[in-house]
């Protein structure tokens, strides 16, 4: 039998009911790019993504301005309901703007003066705090330890959005420019030397081009939730080498005039440990051609020319996770759904109604109690909520089949006594490898996502086909409002 809470809980019944907010259309400002490249408006995302980006490297030295926004680190504190990309101060506030208005995204800024973390609970904006870390054509050699942190955070399933820029834009005059600042964390990171993503920045300075997208109609960051990618711009930047031999996940996506396969690449992604990567040969495209007074800015952002609105958005989406799992370190024997498989659900007491038997959970976590209702039948999972900084657990490990097509799904209710839109609390659903090393976060849901009634969540699982993985949530909550994350009839079906 559970073991009983105690105090439990002072619930707030409707307390904030702060559900995913329906997305406006990507296209921020002008918009016209975007629009023109899908009719089709993104969905509301499910989770909350929780992105960083980088002001520590000069990234607003010279005429540059990557910024989301003055306000920093919370975007929100200068407009927390923008609707316009003038809403934010930044070149940048573009994709700023449309991330938030998409909703299911939290949005942080790393300030100038700061050092790049991972692993360091005192600070609030730790790389161990977010899903994705965008480093906006930095200017400034990161330290060793800052390189460390930055590798270590993708290798256990953190999404890295590097752009560059072209050979010689040294805008602070320190003697190192991005492609200077990329290709060290490249070679000299003290994590993996030997190129672990699988590409290098060419040292070239490209005056102007129009990359064309590959034909590939399931590649999630070409035709993902913000829209179809047809291509991009190039004003003055540079492309990438792409050597498969030293990984094999590494792709290029959009290619210079003339080029193709390991040269010429404008946009690549890749993989490592558990994370994922993209890279961008220009600062350009993501500029939307408004900021701080005294910068000479370029709106590439709705450059029709290039979809480019689309393809920074998906591409953020797509190293947050956004629903989607990451590829396994160790690839299936047998291709997932390549075999015979017997449809079944895999998880032992999935409602939970033989109390803890078959899961791992942190004391009291399956419950009866009745200040929070079960999706069915008496029993559910019932983590956090108490007010305090309190951390809980719930886990089942399980065999796989070689062979089948495998999806995750539970039903989710959570309740906060948070309002605005900060996450303070947070539930991840993860998915770990028989050594408990993270293989994916499949997503991460806070108090911003709380809502009346149960609501179903669902995960492709079948990159883990032929593997004994385990399910495992994670909730985590402050020390002052109580967030409840309630779990209830999971299931893991094979087919």
């Amino acid at each position: 039998m559970p073991v009983s809470r105690v105090p439990r809980r002072a619930l707030t019944g409707a307390a904030a009911a702060l559900g995913v907010l329906a997305l406006a259309a990507a296209g921020i400002g002008g918009g016209a790019a975007l629009a023109a490249s899908s009719s089709q408006a993104a969905p509301a995302a499910a989770a909350t993504h929780r992105v960083l980006f980088d002001n520590t490297k000069a990234e607003t030295a010279g005429n540059a301005d990557w910024i989301i926004s003055t306000s920093q680190p919370d975007p929100l504190g200068q407009d927390s309901t923008p609707n316009a990309e003038t809403d934010w101060t930044g070149a940048l506030s573009s994709w700023g703007v449309a991330l938030q208005k998409a909703g299911g995204y939290s949005l942080n800024t790393l300030p100038s003066g700061r050092t790049i973390t991972y692993g360091n609970s005192s600070n609030a904006q730790d790389l161990s705090n977010f899903d994705t870390f965008v480093l906006p054509e930095p200017n400034v050699k990161l330290s060793a330890a800052e390189k460390t942190a930055v590798m270590k955070f993708v290798q256990n399933g953190g999404g890295l959005f590097l752009i560059s820029d072209h050979n010689n834009s040294d805008r602070n005059n320190d003697g190192c420019d991005s492609p200077c600042v990329i290709n060290d964390l490249l070679t000299n990171n003290g994590v993996d030397n030997t190129d672990p993503f699988g590409f290098s920045v060419d040292l070239l300075d490209i005056s102007t081009d129009n990359p064309r997208a590959i034909s590939d109609s399931s590649n999630p960051v070409l035709h993902g939730p913000f829209g179809n990618v047809t291509g991009s711009i190039l004003r003055d930047g540079t492309t990438f080498t792409l050597k498969p031999g030293d990984n094999a996940n590494v792709k290029g996506l959009l290619y210079k005039a003339g080029a193709s396969g390991n040269t010429g690449a404008f946009f690549a992604t890749s993989t490592f440990g558990s994370g994922r990567v993209a890279i961008w040969g220009d600062s350009s495209p993501v500029d939307d051609g408004t900021g701080q007074s005294g910068n000479t800015l370029y709106d590439g952002w709705n450059d029709p020319a290039g979809t480019d609105a689309a393809l920074a958005l998906n591409a953020t989406a797509w190293l947050a996770g956004n629903g989607t799992t990451t590829p396994p370190t160790t690839p299936p024997t047998t291709p997932p759904g390549g075999g015979t498989c017997t449809a079944a659900q895999l998880l032992a007491n999935p409602g939970f109604e033989s109390g803890a038997s078959s899961w791992s959970a942190s004391s009291g976590v399956i419950t009866t109690s009745s200040s929070e209702a079960a999706h069915s039948g008496s029993y559910k999972a019932w983590l956090d909520g108490y007010g305090t900084a309190t951390t809980d657990t719930l886990s089942q490990s399980v065999a796989i089949p070689a062979g089948c097509a495998a999806r995750l799904t539970f039903w989710l209710h959570i309740d906060t006594a948070e309002t605005g839109s900060t996450a303070y609390d947070t539930l991840k659903a993860q998915v770990l490898n028989s050594s408990g090393s993270v293989l994916s976060t499949l997503a991460t849901y806070s108090n911003v996502n709380a809502a009346s009634g149960y609501q179903q969540r669902g995960f492709d699982l079948s990159a883990y086909a032929g593997q004994t993985v385990t399910v495992k949530f994670t909730g985590t909550e402050g020390s002052k409002l109580q967030t409840s994350f309630v779990i209830d009839d999971t299931a893991l079906s094979v087919s």
